[in-house]
């Protein structure tokens, strides 16, 4: 009999799902509930190409499951074949190394952990109690972003501000996107033929939000993102590394915390600096001559390329650089000027190869590189539904 897995990924007003075939590898369903506790709320079920819509309220997490159930009951496919939900979680703290089986008491810890991830641990848990209450007989899993990079050495994590404060508030590095990292890794050693355990591989996910790590022998050793997802790389719509000092300056024009925040998490990076957060748009922008779009490209670029840098020291030298996510995967014109300016630490470009596009893992590193260049796509559904096989112990 197939193993299903239902995925559940919870916002404050949103809730993506996806249904699984874990052991084919491939999704069978997806859908979205939007606009949840708003005035009208909208739910989009997708199956065998098809696709369906539901609009009116949804006050809760409770009645937007409610409504997922209602599709699948409706338009299929049948949820008979449900083993486990697994939940992306998107903060684990330095108490959830793993993926871990959902109980009450893992309840309570991930409400502790909340002030760390207001945004998103408090939905989360609503999306939990939600399905949990719903489908009550089969175990319900957490999956961690921060799992992956719960290997980090205390020199990486740690922040240099007073340790009673780190100790006290649980201010360290925890590193977001894990399962994407992990499961990229993993890939590109298959891709390879090597064992991971026998690699230095740096992971370049590249989304809307992005993030990279150093990746030793299959162990997370460095990553860029922070306590928070703010810190690293320049993102859509966040700044990424800046000044702490920002924070004060802008206060003392009058701006509020919480504006400061929005600030720099929903009004910089791409955006900020050129209106554009889709790098199809930017490099449009750019052939018309848009002078900020190339800044924005060239800050974009700088940063990733530090970084890069900065790991290969780390790492004592690097074996593979990997590009995942929807950049990574697809944006041409952003890997090439990457690889091209990192040439003397032996990335060679097939310029070709850089060039094609698919949903396969490849090479766009010419044959005799020193150092392999590849695009590895990333498929954190499948890592989440294994991962919640592994959990249930089926």
């Amino acid at each position: 009999m197939s193993k299903h897995i239902l995925l559940l990924n919870c916002g404050s007003s949103s809730m993506k799902y996806q249904l699984f075939d874990a052991e084919a590898g491939e999704p069978l369903s997806s859908g979205i509930v939007e606009r949840i506790g708003q005035e009208q709320g909208n739910l989009v079920h997708k199956v065998d190409g098809e696709e369906f819509q539901t609009q009116q309220p949804f006050p809760d997490h409770t009645a937007a499951f409610t409504g997922v159930i209602d599709e699948f009951t409706t338009h299929g496919p049948s949820l008979d074949h449900v083993v486990a939900v697994g939940h992306r979680t998107v903060h684990g703290g330095s108490t959830f190394r793993e993926s871990t089986l959902i109980t009450d008491e893992v309840i309570a810890k991930l409400t502790e952990l909340s002030d760390l991830a207001p945004l998103h641990n408090p939905p989360g848990i609503a999306g939990i109690k939600a399905a949990m209450a719903l489908l009550p007989d089969v175990p319900h899993v957490a999956i961690f972003d921060t799992a992956f990079f719960s290997t980090l050495p205390p020199e990486s994590y740690t922040y240099a501000i007073p340790k009673e404060l780190s100790h006290r508030y649980g201010l360290r590095r925890y590193g977001f996107h894990g399962t994407s990292h992990g499961y990229v890794s993993k890939q590109a050693a298959v891709f390879l033929g090597r064992p991971v355990e026998e690699l230095r591989l740096i992971v370049c996910h590249l989304g809307n939000g992005a993030s990279i790590s150093a990746v030793d022998g299959g162990v997370a050793v460095d990553t860029s993102m922070g306590l928070t997802p703010l810190q690293g790389l320049v993102m859509g719509t966040r700044s990424g590394d800046i000044d702490p000092g920002v924070f004060k300056f802008l206060a003392g024009q009058g701006m509020s915390v919480d504006e400061i925040d929005t600030l720099l998490n929903k009004q910089s990076g791409m955006a900020g600096l050129c209106g554009f957060t889709d790098m199809r748009d930017v490099e449009a922008e750019i052939e018309k001559g848009n002078e900020d779009a190339r800044l924005a490209m060239d800050v974009y670029v700088h940063r990733l390329i530090s970084y890069i840098g900065a790991y290969v020291a780390v790492l004592g030298g690097v074996d593979a650089v990997v590009f995942t996510a929807g950049v990574g995967e697809n944006a041409s014109h952003v890997r090439g000027p990457v690889v091209r300016r990192l040439a003397h630490l032996g990335l060679r470009l097939d310029e070709e190869a850089n060039l094609v596009r698919s949903k396969q893992p490849r090479a766009i590193s010419t044959p005799d590189s020193p150092v392999k260049v590849l695009v590895i796509p990333t498929n954190e559904e499948l890592a989440m539904a294994q991962d919640t096989l592994r959990v249930i112990g089926a």
